[in-house]
């Protein structure tokens, strides 16, 4: 064998060197997961949010607020839509209201609004009623007066509207009484003193003596009123109300030949259209309304009046949401401020896990994790405050509570929105840093 095989040919009595004090600690499951498992990010990000709970409080508490304030604008006008929209539709799809003032004012009218006070000036009398009653398809037709007056029985008072009306109102409007009968045609005829109250009136005026209502006199304004009956409950404003005979009214508490409106019930909803159109021209005729000119009226159906309120509550909730996002902003823009902070004291941490084999990918999950979890928790506590919020304010003013399926999935998009938006550039700064440097500067 030549010296040079020796040298090439290992010693197999040579003795191996000692690796154990060069090798690093192995890693364990443990540790190879929180560099790889998307799992175990989540667990490393709940254990720094922890590690700062007072400050991931305060922190998410901008979102709370925002959340909150939208959800309850949301549930508010939802109560306002569903109030409106269960008035107008108490009475019918095939009902017409005539008011005055041109209809280009764009102001809504009808029952289901108060009519005592306007701004137009008066056009509508009795008499277009009659004339309207010999237009084809119309089954039944009542002109309107309506005041505010206080009622009084006793000690006790109260402020409501009163509405005079004729009989055919009960079947125009599906009225029916809890206790006993609509005031007859002879009772119109003859203007009676009878009065229908609502069961908030009642509630108001009786509820103090414990008396029946029914048989009672009361007075309105300055007038005497015997109670023929009480209204079954309708809900909201519905409630609040005195009818009396149209005659009544006209005579005695209003003393005015014009009238606040005209209810006009079709036989069939199909005809909305056509008797609209004669409606209109019959009254132009009668007003004298030159071809071209203005008309003095306005004519509405349920349709149009829903398409109206429609429009108000959906302004009215982009108006509350708007005020309320900005809150949302702030709140998103302080997750980025803290995150930012968070990256700068835990730049040892992040050098030490890029280090140990930690993709830059890990490093930016785990940051946006903890974005996220702040905004959600902030969303979910906001949604709940919201809520109750948007309860109380319901029951406060008599609104039903509604709540929809978008609303309460609502919470979950924004907050996840805003922890992404504002939480991405805190976690790609984090994971483009470099470990040397971080390892060096901490």
């Amino acid at each position: 064998m030549s010296i040079t095989d020796q040298v090439r040919e290992p010693s197999s009595k040579a003795k191996a060197p000692d690796t154990k004090q060069f090798a690093l600690p192995p890693l364990k499951a443990k540790d190879f997961d929180r560099t790889g498992k998307m799992g175990s990010n989540i667990s490393i990000a709940f254990e720094g949010l922890w590690a700062n709970r007072l400050r991931s409080m305060l922190t998410a508490l901008g979102i709370f607020i925002g959340v909150a304030a939208v959800i309850a604008a949301i549930i508010l006008t939802q109560g306002v839509s569903a109030s409106i929209t269960n008035s107008i539709t108490s009475l019918g799809t095939n009902v017409i209201t005539v008011a005055s003032g041109a209809s280009s004012n764009g102001a809504a009218r009808g029952p289901a609004a108060s009519v005592s006070a306007t701004s137009t000036t008066p056009s509508i009398t009795a008499t277009d009623a009659k004339l309207i009653t010999k237009v084809p398809d119309v089954t039944g037709i009542t002109p309107v007066i309506a005041v505010s007056e206080q009622a009084i029985y006793g000690n006790q008072n109260w402020n409501t509207r009163v509405q005079g009306v004729m009989p055919v109102y009960q079947n125009i409007q599906n009225w029916t009484l809890s206790e006993g009968i609509w005031y007859t045609e002879s009772d119109e005829q003859a203007a009676k003193t009878v009065a229908l109250i609502g069961p908030t009136v009642a509630n108001n005026l009786f509820s103090a003596t414990g008396d029946d209502p029914l048989g009672k006199s009361i007075r309105i304004g300055s007038q005497v009123f015997r109670v023929g009956g009480v209204l079954t409950a309708k809900g909201g404003n519905s409630d609040d109300i005195i009818y009396v005979p149209f005659a009544t009214a006209q005579n005695r508490l209003k003393n005015s030949t014009y009238v606040d409106q005209i209810l006009v019930q079709v036989d069939d909803s199909s005809n909305i259209n056509q008797v609209q159109k004669d409606i209109t021209s019959i009254l132009e005729k009668s007003h004298h309304i030159a071809v071209g000119a203005a008309d003095d009226f306005n004519l509405t159906n349920s349709t149009q009046l829903l398409q109206t309120a429609s429009t108000f509550t959906s302004t009215l909730t982009l108006l509350l949401v708007s005020v309320a996002g900005i809150s949302l902003t702030v709140g998103g823009i302080g997750i980025m401020n803290i995150m930012i902070v968070s990256v700068t004291e835990r730049t040892r941490e992040i050098g030490i896990r890029i280090s140990i084999g930690a993709q830059r990918g890990d490093i930016r999950n785990q940051f946006l994790i903890e974005a996220l979890v702040l905004s959600l928790a902030g969303g979910i506590i906001g949604m709940l405050l919201g809520l109750l919020i948007g309860y109380a304010g319901d029951a406060a003013i008599k609104l039903p509570f509604v709540v929809s399926a978008t609303t309460l999935l609502m919470p979950f998009a924004i907050s996840a929105t805003i922890g992404v938006i504002f939480g991405l550039y805190p976690a790609i700064r984090a994971s483009r840093l470099d470990p040397i440097d971080a390892l060096r500067s901490a």
